[in-house]
């Protein structure tokens, strides 16, 4: 009887300490993937002050295409500004202990899938970018608007999809971080089990 029952707290104490450290290493993760996501959100913010600076000092210097393509570039970078901060203060909201298991899957692969989805629409911007110039050609009206519109857009959607790229294989290479996490965990169809070995 007192073996049972030193077995039994053994048993108890173990599966408490796994999940003990089950939960920090998801609490580290977490913590990975908000600093990543700051980072980013760092850059981005980077090149868009740089450029609205930039731009703005250039357009009100020059004239013609290039007062168009500085000016773009300024304007487009408002918005990229915006989208910097408030990517960067929803990764500082953000609790990397208040996520479950599943949760935490969840959000890895929805900032990935982001990521992704905007390198996507970069390649459309550029696209557009091509496409203003190519019409540039064929209009008498302010020819020169539409070529410095367009390649202000190719360069913000080259950049843009570079950045994208980018951030989505460094929040990818964090998936193997999810390995360790998820030893253990059976799915038979209709539950999900944990299986722990001594």
């Amino acid at each position: 009887m007192p073996t049972k029952r030193i077995l039994l707290t053994f048993t108890f104490f173990n599966f408490l300490m796994l999940g003990y450290a089950q939960t920090n290493a998801l609490t580290d993760f977490n913590q990975n993937r908000l600093q990543k996501q700051k980072t980013s959100m760092m850059v981005l913010g980077g090149w868009a002050v740089g450029n609205i600076a930039l731009g703005a000092t250039l357009a009100s210097q020059r004239t013609g295409e290039s007062r168009y393509f500085h000016g773009m570039n300024a304007g487009w970078n408002l918005v990229n500004l915006g989208l910097a901060t408030a990517g960067y203060i929803a990764a500082t909201k953000g609790d990397p202990s208040a996520l479950s298991l599943a949760e935490s899957i969840n959000e890895q692969h929805s900032v990935q899938k982001i990521f992704l989805f905007n390198a996507g629409l970069d390649v459309g911007y550029m696209l557009g970018g091509a496409y203003l110039i190519e019409r540039a050609k064929n209009t008498e009206e302010k020819p020169e608007r539409l070529r410095g519109f367009g390649k202000s857009i190719i360069l913000q959607g080259g950049f843009l999809f570079v950045f994208d790229l980018a951030a989505y294989f460094w929040q990818a290479s964090g998936n193997d971080d999810l390995q360790p996490l998820l030893q253990g965990l059976s799915f038979t169809g209709n539950s999900i089990g944990f299986r722990h070995q001594f």
